[in-house]
Order: C-alpha cells, then structure tokens, then sequence
C-alpha cells in the first residue's frame, strides 16, 4: 500500500500552476474566445507555439486579455512523463459586441 500512496503523494506536491496574463484593451468578465491546449516536449526547449490574438478577435483592438495557463492536470502529464510531455494552456479574450458599443 505504501508503494502507491507515496509515489501519489509525491506527483500531488510536485505539480503546480501558474497563470500568465496579458491585459491589453481593458478588463473582461467573458469567457475565453479562444481556447487551446499546446502540446511541448522536454519543458518546451527551444519550441515555441504563436497564438494571433488580433486575428482571433478581428482586430488588434478587439484583444482585451490574452492568458498562458499551466493547471494542474498539465503538471501531473509533465511528472508523469518525467518532463517529456510538457502541456500548457493558451487563452485569448476579445470584446464582446456589447463591451465594443
């Protein structure tokens, strides 16, 4: 029992998340326009994956927040893999039609 309980433990502790947040045109309340989970391997070295947030929203001025995310479920995959599969969230928020007026 304690070869189970311990390596469950130990994958609770070392997984965590963090959230980066870019606000650009104000403040929303909306839920994410755009919503995408990006795949990296070993932590992302020397990968990177664009997101054009002016194209999502139609318009560099329609872009009101844009978000990285890495939840929880993205650290345990990381800890599970041993940091080969690295996955993390991106988000973009646009102006709603109501917030444009």
């Amino acid at each position: 029992m304690k070869k189970i309980i311990l390596p469950a433990i130990a994958v609770l502790l070392m997984s965590g998340c963090a959230t980066q947040s870019f606000s650009i045109n104000g403040t929303t309340d909306n839920e994410p326009t755009y919503e995408d989970m990006q795949h990296f391997f070993v932590s992302g070295l020397a990968q990177e994956l664009d997101v054009n947030a002016a194209e999502i929203c139609g318009g560099a001025e329609k872009v009101v927040k844009v978000e990285s995310h890495h939840s929880f479920i993205n650290g345990v995959l990381g800890v599970l893999t041993y940091g080969i599969y690295t996955p993390r969230d991106a988000r973009v928020y646009c102006k709603s039609d109501k917030e444009s007026s």
